[in-house]
């Protein structure tokens, strides 16, 4: 079984060597429980168990648990079983092994598997004994966790959740005798069940019941604190354990969303265009090696910014993008992980916002997925850190996503990429916004084209208007559209950028050389101090990505072994021969490109500053002069 870096290997055969205890287990097993008044005899004809009217519940007494026979007692009638039965025994088996097996792990870990040796040589006495029966019962703990962990995860239910499931007669002697009360509280929970649908929904009752009431015991076991740091991955099963911090979720369920396709998206060519390749490099990723070739190659697009006004097409864009990379997963069979962080998400409670976010990033980062993140409206989900009027749950949110894109422990294999989005940029801290490897201004339609293409589209075909004189799409044509709009940052468009260019071509002429571009950025910097040395990343970042602007033939992506089932030299191979060198042309223009943003983000953060003020100095006006009246009136008391 292979395993990622940071993750506890378990391998198979340890596995394995549990399978007959499991099998025994659920098999026939007796456990010593509390009285509850239910009777272990059923009711003929009624798959139902007497309810006693005296009260037992001090009472402790044997219960004979057949887990397989309670299970196929859903169907009487028919000796062999169902797909659903056959599958949850199955799930039972081997979470049972699986939780033994990481018991096992916990006491090599720890210093259970020494005690343990000595204990059977001797008995152990004193603050040994202690901490063996310690160390014991937090593996027990273990056990349990693992096995109702596993059941959660591996048993898929779309019936409604059921809450009359209550939790089991926990015991945490050995690890054993945890799963022994587990299993006994899984069989009466499953008694009640009538058919397949109430079998599996009630199983997955159990097991969120079971796992609350752990988490409320955790506190009572030491040792447990390494055991919470550990991330355990069984690829073979598709399950995850990464410590107790947070309740393993439900397996990911397919992608609902509204895609859209590129031709539904009138103007915002730029953004469209590297939205389109960035579809395409996403699902270039070698899942064996873990790495992207883009990454290696440069040009792989980590994370970016869109910007614009309200009803430009920013939320239609994403749903282009994960249209697209959802079309490609699903030819190659990879599976796809969209999610998206929302205001929703910011909690009142200190330090959960923060948790909710590092969740999101760590969903969508995870190397066994094709992965796309975005937080839409990043200026109200995130605040800058001056901001004293910000939740202290939105700072949290952006000490995490700082840290995410563009921190220490920050490694990109090119399996995911984070969108932000946003109508007021300028009111995203510098910080982050700056680790936002590409900016995208979504400025919707422009050209009086735009508009025809646009009217046309939304408008239906449900008339029998003329179109007139227009060649209908022929302005969306994505080549012709992009050219165009790249060639239009040869020069630089915002005022404070257009100041500085101008005046370095009066003194130096045209940038033909890499000592005037070295020079043309310095002044940049002299201009706008945010202008930083993660800008000039960004910007080369982008001009790498425009030497690896190839469009990846469609071809590649239409079949499987195309391109995508490649080996990682082979893909990487592909791609080199279709690279070429940048140009100057290229250089200036995402220079411009970049530094237009850095001047519109700035002058609009000035121009509500400004703003701020006026309404502030008119409204002290406005109180001197109410004032002065009152004090004329005698209303005025000092």
């Amino acid at each position: 079984m292979s395993q990622n870096a940071g993750l506890t290997t378990i391998h198979e055969e340890d596995i394995a060597r549990h399978l007959s205890t499991a099998q025994g287990m659920i098999s026939r097993l007796v456990v010593l429980e509390r009285g509850s008044g239910r009777s272990g005899t059923g009711l003929a004809g009624t798959g139902r168990r007497f309810v006693s009217t005296v009260s037992t519940g001090s009472v402790k007494r044997t219960r004979e648990v057949e887990l397989a026979k309670t299970v196929a007692a859903i169907r009487p009638d028919d000796p062999m079983l169902s797909i659903s039965q056959h599958t949850l025994l199955f799930r039972v088996r081997r979470g049972l092994a699986v939780a033994l097996a990481l018991s096992d792990s916990f006491a090599k870990q720890s210093a259970l598997e020494a005690l343990q040796a000595k204990n059977s040589a001797a008995p152990l006495s004193g603050e040994a004994a202690t901490e063996f029966k310690a160390l014991l019962s937090a593996s027990a703990y273990v056990a349990a966790f693992a096995f109702a962990a596993y059941l959660l995860q591996l048993i898929g239910s779309e019936s409604e959740p059921v809450n009359d499931v209550d939790e089991p007669d926990f015991l945490f002697d050995t690890p054993q005798d945890a799963l022994k009360s587990m299993l006994a509280g899984l069989d009466a929970a499953l008694a009640e069940a009538r058919d397949d649908e109430a079998l599996t929904a009630r199983a997955r009752a159990f097991a969120r019941s079971a796992i609350e009431g752990l988490l409320q015991r955790r506190s009572r076991f030491s040792g447990l604190a390494d055991f919470a740091e550990v991330h355990i991955r069984i690829e073979q099963d598709d399950f995850t354990l990464d410590g107790f911090e947070v309740t393993p979720g439900e397996r990911r369920k397919p992608l609902s969303m509204s895609f859209k396709k590129p031709e539904e998206i009138i103007g915002n060519h730029i953004a469209k265009y590297q939205a389109m390749k960035l579809a395409k490099m996403l699902v270039s990723y070698d899942f064996d090696r873990q790495m992207n070739p883009f990454v290696e190659l440069g040009g792989f697009l980590f994370t970016f910014i869109g910007d614009g006004m309200p009803g430009t097409g920013k939320t239609i864009l994403i749903q282009m993008i994960a249209g697209l990379i959802n079309d490609y997963c699903k030819i190659a069979g990879y599976p796809f992980h969209y999610e998206n962080f929302g205001v929703d998400q910011i909690s009142s409670y200190q330090g959960k916002s923060g948790q909710n976010c590092k969740a999101f990033v760590d969903n969508v980062i995870s190397p066994r997925a094709i992965g796309f993140g975005t937080v839409d409206d990043i200026d109200q989900v995130a605040a800058k850190r001056s901001d004293d009027r910000a939740s202290a749950g939105q700072h949290e949110v952006t000490a995490v996503l700082m840290e995410s894109f563009a921190g220490a422990s920050t490694v990109v294999r090119g399996n995911c990429a984070f969108g932000m989005f946003s109508n007021y940029p300028e009111n995203v801290d510098d910080a982050l916004r700056q680790r936002a490897g590409a900016r995208w201004l979504v400025d919707g339609p422009q050209s009086r084209e735009d508009y025809i293409d646009i009217f046309v589209l939304l408008a239906g075909r449900n008339h029998d208007i003329p179109l007139g004189r227009h060649d209908l799409y022929a302005g969306q044509e994505i080549k012709n559209a992009v050219a165009t709009s790249y060639s239009g940052h040869d020069e630089p468009k915002e005022d404070g950028l257009v100041a500085v260019w101008e005046t370095f071509r009066k003194e130096r002429g045209d940038i033909k050389t890499m000592a005037d571009v070295g020079e043309y950025l310095y002044r940049i910097k002299r201009a706008e101090p945010r202008f930083t040395g993660r800008a000039i990343k960004n910007i080369t970042d982008a001009i790498k990505m425009r030497a690896m602007d190839i469009d990846l033939p469609d071809e590649w992506f239409e079949t499987p072994d195309a391109f995508m089932h490649k080996p990682y030299d082979a893909k990487k191979a592909m791609i080199e021969e279709l690279r070429g060198p940048f140009s100057i042309e290229m250089v200036l223009q995402e220079i411009n490109r970049y530094g237009d943003s850095e001047f519109r983000y700035t002058d609009k953060s000035d121009d509500a500053a400004v703003q701020d003020i006026i309404r502030r100095e008119r409204q002290r006006e406005k109180a001197v002069r109410e004032i002065e009246a009152m004090k004329r009136d005698g209303h005025w008391e000092n």
